[in-house]
């Protein structure tokens, strides 16, 4: 479960929430979501599987997901579109981000050490980074603490330019088509690789950025979409069983729970872990912008997601055109159950009705990690 903890300042509440979800994924293997602002920039630390030599070195895999901690972001000119945090991201910096990454080694190498009985004196923050490449080849780099970046559209809430410039060149990223374009532009990245479409099998992601054992694909269906604005990235990685995969499923402004059908269908199987879907009912006059909890619901059923998460709900401080044209409806999952049930009356009895009793929808806030059992 999320901990909550009032009267702390958002980097207070991190600290405190990552030393107890780090111990309880130590016993479990289990991945660690970690919500770094109020809106949605996250941070997935993925164990890595226990067959893999890097586990030597490090326990956890790192993904940064649409990094924006601090300052302002516009879209098209500030006049027309401009936006700040309402509150402060519990972490201002990569700099920052790196250290909460290398406190979570730490105390991860720490209790794997004492598990075993070795009595030994351990600095924080000392040692280099192995890496393991494809060929089992191995290297030592120091400062690549954040091991992928991924970004999941060219909207500078997403791909916040100030915020990716800080992180070191040799880090990764996988970034959908048009924000990877607008990335490799500005020239500071060693290795910028665009998020391919979900061929239908997670064990054939073409990156050999990536371990063997990873997945980053994007679910969207072809044509419908030119922005591809309301689609998914998967992240998916093994979950035990022989071929079969769980999958975290990040989609900030909601995906059509049709076009989720590639991995509700998967064969070998997926199971959905976790779904990152927003509460909020975001529009235009002619757009409709965050689809909003009642498609949320839906996505939820259709996968079977174990945890339902909510992102990009910050009421952000706005300001230029668009903020006099934005209409915003505040949705809660009762609300979203309710009209299910006045939808479908009748239809929804025994096996449906009790799925929705199950939802277990987590409300991440700022500085706040979960363990995803």
């Amino acid at each position: 479960m999320s901990l909550t903890l009032e009267d702390e300042d958002p980097s207070s509440q991190l600290r405190a929430s990552l030393l107890e979800s780090i111990t309880r994924s130590l016993s479990s293997r289990r991945p660690l979501l970690t919500h770094l602002n109020a809106d949605t920039t996250w941070l997935l630390s993925i164990p890595y599987p226990s067959t893999n030599p890097s586990l030597r070195n490090r326990t956890f895999y790192h993904i940064l997901i649409d990094p924006w901690l601090k300052g302002g972001q516009s879209d098209v000119a500030a006049f027309f579109s401009q936006q700040w945090h309402a509150t402060p991201s519990s972490v201002q910096t990569i700099t920052e981000v790196e250290d909460v990454i290398r406190r979570m080694e730490f105390t991860a190498k720490g209790k794997e050490k004492a598990d075993m009985g070795v009595a030994e004196s351990l600095e924080e923050g000392q040692g280099d980074v192995i890496v393991v490449d494809n060929h089992g080849l191995q290297e030592k780099q120091e400062g690549n603490v954040i091991d992928l970046v991924v970004v999941s559209h060219e909207f500078t809430d997403h791909m916040h330019k100030e915020t990716l410039l800080e992180i070191p060149k040799t880090v990764p990223v996988l970034a959908t088509v048009k924000a990877a374009g607008i990335i490799k532009s500005w020239k500071h990245f060693h290795v910028v690789g665009e998020v391919p479409r979900f061929s239908g099998d997670w064990r054939k992601c073409p990156h050999k950025t990536l371990p063997e054992w990873l997945d980053v694909s994007r679910v969207a269906k072809p044509g419908m979409d030119l922005l591809y604005y309301h689609s998914a990235i998967m992240i998916a990685f093994p979950k035990g069983y022989e071929g079969e995969g769980e999958a975290v499923i990040y989609t900030p402004h909601g995906i059509t729970p049709a076009d989720l059908a590639p991995v509700a269908e998967a064969n070998p199987k997926i199971h959905t872990l976790a779904l990152l879907h927003g509460l909020q009912d975001i529009s235009l006059p002619r757009a409709q912008l965050n689809k909003g909890a009642h498609n949320g619901l839906k996505a939820q059923r259709l996968l079977g997601a174990k945890y339902w998460i909510g992102t990009h709900d910050e009421l952000k401080k706005g300001g230029g055109i668009v903020s006099y044209f934005l209409r915003r409806k505040h949705i809660t999952l009762k609300d979203a159950i309710e009209k299910e049930k006045e939808e479908h009356g009748e239809k929804l009895k025994g096996s449906d009705l009790e799925t929705m009793k199950d939802v277990r929808f987590e409300d991440l806030t700022n500085g706040e990690s979960l363990l995803l059992e």
